[in-house]
């Protein structure tokens, strides 16, 4: 008899699992003309499936979804494969683990160097996760990349992130000759949470007198504010992979609060911003900064919520450069050098982007911008899949500014 309650006692917690990955899987939207739709919902549903898990052991008191989900990622090991083109070595730059990746084939010059930040939402990602893609960006521009193992929440709050990329970038632009790099030829680069970093360094340099000057900056897909997100792509794309609204916010709470998701719902309504700096903002952040073409999908302006003077105590580091980079002053914006910007029609952060580039331009920045008609947030995972021309399309984008910059 106990067995048999012990049998539907399993039978009903496995039916119960197989219910909850139904209902978090059927909130995706596939909007009509998306790219590599087939494989993009398969994704979907395996990190639903894992992402569920996370939650449930995490109610449980067993184990996080975040601390879940990297302990499997580790169990996948990703092969580091021999390359007749290229010299790979882990080392440390001011105690940050960075890989860099070198051509053999020899210059006669110093060649240009990519120091790579790798997505993830500040929880997620490695090296080994992106040696693929830097491996690819080393051949085809013909550059140094340097990938950067830098801390990842919550285990390590803000401003880790920030400091592991800034330190490392310093190292290499004050020791770019060991590495057979030319010390003005450095590009940084990177994707979401990533191409946040690469534009908070970015800015952090530009006034150094130490060091010298970034030839470029790369952001991909980039999440360059924590202020309002109910702009027009946060409203339409809310619940299209592989980024939903819910889960930028997430992924913030867990970089600046701690993991408190109890306030996703009042940040997500805006009440942590002050009133004085909705005013300043405004003409930064205001949907009106997005062209109308950007909202004919259902998008509705929206009013922040009333002012929460607590929230804002919890939330005021959001407000700082270093982790939202459109906030920063025309002052610094007129220093940055040019600039390469991706976007995807179906990501929740298409408008950061958007907003970013037009900052760039209002100071007298070079724009490159490649918008991807049909992607969503990653598309890039997908760039060698024969099946998916524009993840092809969007990483020969960028790599081709790289080798002309």
């Amino acid at each position: 008899m106990l067995l048999l309650l012990i049998g539907v006692f399993l039978l009903f917690c496995i039916l119960c699992f197989i219910i909850a990955v139904y209902v978090e899987s059927s909130k995706a939207e596939y909007p009509p003309g998306i790219a590599c739709h087939a494989k993009l919902r398969k994704l979907h549903r395996t990190l639903t499936v894992f992402s569920v898990l996370g939650n449930t052991l995490e109610k449980l008191g067993i184990s996080s979804e975040i601390a879940l989900l990297n302990f499997l990622r580790k169990l996948i090991p990703i092969k580091s494969e021999d390359d007749p083109k290229l010299i790979t070595k882990n080392v440390k730059f001011e105690g940050v683990p960075v890989r860099v990746y070198q051509p053999r084939e020899s210059s006669a010059k110093g060649r240009k160097a990519v120091m790579f930040f790798h997505g993830g939402g500040f929880v997620f990602g490695d090296i080994d996760v992106y040696d693929k893609l830097c491996r690819h960006i080393s051949k085809e521009a013909g550059v140094v990349v340097v990938s950067v193992g830098y801390r990842l929440a919550p285990k390590h709050q803000y401003p880790a992130a920030f400091e592991d990329c800034l330190n490392a970038t310093d190292h290499l632009l004050k020791n770019a000759q060991d590495y057979g790099v030319d010390p003005s030829s450095v590009i940084i680069c990177g994707d979401s949470a990533g191409g946040n970093l690469t534009a908070c360094v970015s800015q952090a340099l530009v006034t150094r007198k130490d060091v010298p000057k970034l030839l470029a900056q790369v952001l991909i897909y980039p999440s360059v504010q924590k202020i309002d997100f109910n702009l027009p792509s946060y409203q339409q794309n809310q619940y299209v992979p592989l980024l939903f609204r819910e889960r930028t916010l997430f992924y913030m709470l867990h970089y600046v609060a701690q993991g408190d998701l109890s306030i996703s719902r009042e940040v997500q309504n805006g009440s942590h911003v002050p009133p004085d700096l909705r005013k300043k903002f405004s003409k930064w952040l205001s949907a009106d900064n997005i062209p109308d073409e950007f909202k004919l999908r259902g998008y509705k302006p929206h009013v922040m919520s009333s002012f929460d003077k607590n929230l804002y105590e919890k939330l005021k580091h959001v407000f700082e450069p270093s982790s939202s980079p459109l906030l920063a002053e025309d002052s610094v914006f007129r220093l940055l050098p040019k600039t390469y910007i991706l976007t995807c029609e179906f990501d929740v952060l298409c408008n950061d982007g958007i907003l970013y580039k037009k900052r760039l331009e209002d100071n007298g920045v070079s724009v490159t911008w490649h918008h991807v008609k049909d992607g969503f947030h990653g598309i890039f995972s997908f760039y060698d899949q024969w099946d998916c021309e524009s993840g092809k399309l969007a990483v020969d984008s960028f790599v081709s500014f790289i080798r002309d910059a």
